[in-house]
């Protein structure tokens, strides 16, 4: 019997990805307010790298003196990519015409991102806003525990408790399943009855009010029994959400108002009560934080006199520079005539600091050319927005749109759009805002979607709220500005928006 062995030959291809190619995609992906932490880190780790100091006119004090470093005849260690991996001719960015920019040059391994600065008037200065440490809902339930007289046992069941609140301020897990966890993970044996009452007073003392509900008919009860005091109306909301709740959810105002023997005046000071209470509790606390919160834009555009001007925040990119100590070190080593084996290893462990150091600078600086003309690109392709601050005037942009101006990858512009800001004289914007399909107008004009949501949206502010736009109407409304649109679609463009049904919209 015969045995044949076949060779087959199998072409793969297969892209792979040089160490420095991925530390700036990962460089790319921090935001301005992370990225001084990350340089930090790479000081500590690499004692070749240091923060550059204000020049003093010595020509070592930075990278512009490279005979103390590239006169050394060595290679590179292997473990640093060579960086004409990461060459880059870049895009001709001299086509978008009037907006000033720096020359980025890449033969100069000055920083040239500290070569420019945001103008401001004569004693200002940029600071940028820390971040506030947020405080959570769990953190503010559990400090409220001190309220109630509990022994260990009990401490532990109520912790169970506001340990399952979410961060809306409903309890949406079973009262078994919660005695179960603490049986099973806790060893605390309890009851139904006692997490009942636990959780009765916590819905009670706690704030905020209603935190603590199973549903929303609950919520919106424990907050107007804490309203009791204030008068007849309250207790005619209390009936109307406790016995009329399905027909509140659906506006069926006439059945309410007939179901409580009230007239129309009535009713709407019932309504207003029911306006006033917060469906989410929690939300409370997210508010507050993030009206605290700062945002640190990584990037600013200035309309000055017609022409904008684009600026990165450098604020977090301080100015690096090869330690001088480190060079003194290599060219004592390099001036020695004999080298034992202990020197040997000094030089290469030297020169392997060095390498690093400038790698790590190379990069840095490479990613702030790339995040400065991506967003070069976006602000002159949406430079009527950036003039006017009118959203109907953006244009449609996809990320494969930046890639062809900026020679970039698609991926690599993602990572510049992700977790990215720019501060304009209208606002702060995320970069991803600027992003929107096109739809055509029956002309045949190419508009952007974000374009439509736009007019969706203020026509819906600008409708009688006692006779709401039905998605029908605003269909037809678009059609009549020449946005043949369907109804599905202008529903998924409502959804998107936040925007409730008409029913849910009506107003008495």
């Amino acid at each position: 019997m015969a045995f044949g062995q076949g060779l087959r030959q199998v072409q793969k291809q297969q892209l792979k990805l040089l160490p420095q190619q991925i530390q700036l995609m990962k460089l790319l992906q921090i935001p301005t307010a992370n990225l001084e932490e990350r340089i930090k880190e790479e000081i500590e780790e690499n004692p070749a790298l240091e923060l550059g100091e204000e020049h003093d006119g010595q020509e070592d004090t930075d990278l512009s003196n490279q005979d103390s470093i590239d006169d050394f005849e060595y290679e590179p260690a292997d473990t640093v990519a060579d960086e004409s991996a990461m060459a880059d001719d870049g895009p001709d960015m001299t086509e978008f015409g009037s907006v000033d920019q720096p020359e980025w040059d890449p033969e100069d391994d000055i920083p040239d991102y500290q070569t420019r600065d945001i103008n401001y008037g004569e004693g200002e200065e940029m600071t940028p806003t820390p971040i506030k440490v947020e405080s959570n809902l769990h953190d503010i339930l559990v400090a409220q525990l001190a309220m109630l007289e509990l022994d260990d046992r009990r401490r532990k069941v109520a912790e169970q408790i506001v340990g399952s609140i979410d961060e809306d301020g409903y309890l949406r897990r079973e009262i078994a399943s919660i005695v179960d966890d603490l049986a099973f993970r806790q060893n605390v044996q309890t009851s139904d009855e006692e997490v009942e009452l636990l959780l009765s007073q916590i819905q009670q003392l706690f704030d905020p009010a209603g935190v603590g509900a199973r549903n929303l008919q609950e919520c919106l009860l424990l907050q107007l029994q804490r309203l009791r005091s204030e008068g007849k109306e309250v207790q005619l909301a209390l009936n109307a959400v406790k016995d009329y709740f399905d027909e509140f959810t659906k506006k069926h105002y006439e059945k309410i108002q007939r179901g409580l023997g009230i007239d129309e005046t009535k009713l709407r000071e019932v309504m207003n009560q029911l306006i006033r209470l917060n469906p989410k509790p929690g939300g409370v606390v997210s508010t507050i934080n993030k009206a605290e919160t700062y945002v640190i834009p990584d990037f600013f555009i200035e309309n000055i006199n017609g022409k904008l001007e684009l600026t990165l925040n450098n604020r977090n990119a301080p100015e690096l520079r090869i330690s001088s100590d480190y060079r003194d070190m290599l060219r004592e080593y390099e001036r020695g005539s004999k080298k034992n084996k202990q020197q040997k290893d000094a030089v290469m462990f030297i020169k392997q600091k060095i390498d690093a150091a400038k790698w790590f600078i190379d990069i840095i600086k490479q990613r702030h050319e790339t995040l400065y003309n991506s967003m070069y690109a976006i602000m002159m392709h949406q430079q009527e927005f950036f003039l006017t601050g009118d959203e109907t005037t953006l244009r449609p942009m996809i990320l494969k749109d930046v890639a062809e101006v900026t020679g970039l990858d698609i991926s690599t512009v993602s990572r510049v759009a992700n977790s990215k800001f720019v501060q304009t004289e209208f606002g702060t914007y995320r970069l991803k805002f600027f992003f929107s399909e096109s739809l055509s107008t029956d002309s045949g004009e190419e508009v952007s979607t974000r374009e439509v949501k736009k007019i969706l949206s203020d026509m819906v502010e600008g409708e009688d709220k006692r006779k709401p736009l039905s998605d029908d109407q605003l269909t037809d409304m678009l059609k009549e500005k020449g946005y043949n649109i369907a109804r599905r679609t202008v529903a998924k463009y409502r959804e998107q928006l936040n925007v409730p049904v008409a029913r849910l919209r009506k107003e008495l």
